[in-house]
């Protein structure tokens, strides 16, 4: 796994709390950017949908993304605490935080079963 998930907590009204870092080999670092290396925005897309593929006992893939903000950039180590609440249609809000309660991305993302 190109990521490190330390923690995942579901409560019981579904609401999913993460912990998780990227270390400086991952992949997602190669060229992005030289010298400043930065989490791009489908890498933290990425994250949510797998710690959001947790609350399902199938295989569930990403159907859509909505009212996405990349707020805050993520270098190799910072850890970050995803935290993902239901909505309606097996979609879900999400915010991606660090340590320092620093909002970095949020949105909205939909599940789907594959065809």
């Amino acid at each position: 796994m190109w990521y490190s998930l330390e923690t995942i907590q579901k409560s019981d009204k579904n609401i999913l709390t993460a912990r998780a870092s990227v270390p400086a080999d991952s992949p997602w670092f190669d060229g992005h950017f030289p010298g400043d290396p930065t989490l791009p925005g489908i890498g933290q897309l990425a994250m949510v949908a797998d710690v959001l593929a947790c609350l399902f006992d199938k295989k569930y893939v990403v159907r859509g993304v909505h009212r996405v903000k990349f707020r805050k950039r993520i270098s190799p180590g910072d850890m970050l605490t995803i935290t993902a609440v239901p909505k309606k249609n097996n979609s879900y809000s999400f915010r991606m935080t660090t340590d320092r309660d620093e909002l970095v991305s949020s949105g909205i993302m939909t599940m789907t079963q594959p065809d």
